[in-house]
């Protein structure tokens, strides 16, 4: 499958015009935000935005609780600072664009922080801004 052109925001109930365009934001002294940050009520749904493939369920570093999707193109999605994962959820799982995959939270160094998902893109050469994307998706016909 090709890499897509348009996707739903992965947070339910949310908008891409809620999305704020964080990427590249300086993050500390030596690093920028690799993604972007979805904001909703803890326990707030986070779905897969592509079909796929859950390659990682992990806690762990700066992410906290994250799951990892390999979608179309052979991108990477990570969904990370999640409160929990969604029950049966795992490695290998063959998913919908659509599944439940957790849950919003602030695990990880989201700790203490309003509650939001870290959605990152992943392609071949590294992250890149997924906001065109969800803006794509808001404005397709």
């Amino acid at each position: 499958m090709p890499a897509p052109t348009a996707l739903p925001v992965p947070v339910a109930g949310v908008s891409a015009r809620q999305v704020a365009d964080t990427f590249g934001a300086p993050r500390g002294r030596d690093r920028t935000h690799a993604g972007v940050d979805i904001f909703a009520k803890r326990g707030t749904e986070v779905r897969s935005a592509t079909p796929g493939i859950v390659t990682d369920i992990r806690e762990s570093g700066l992410g906290g609780r994250q799951v990892w999707v390999m979608g179309p193109a052979r991108e990477r999605y990570y969904y990370a600072h999640l409160d929990d994962w969604r029950d049966g959820l795992e490695r290998g799982q063959v998913i919908e664009q659509g599944t439940v995959l957790g849950y919003v939270g602030d695990t990880g160094n989201a700790k203490g922080t309003p509650p939001h998902l870290h959605w990152g893109i992943y392609g071949d050469d590294g992250a890149y801004d997924p906001l065109p994307l969800l803006k794509a998706w808001r404005d397709a016909p």
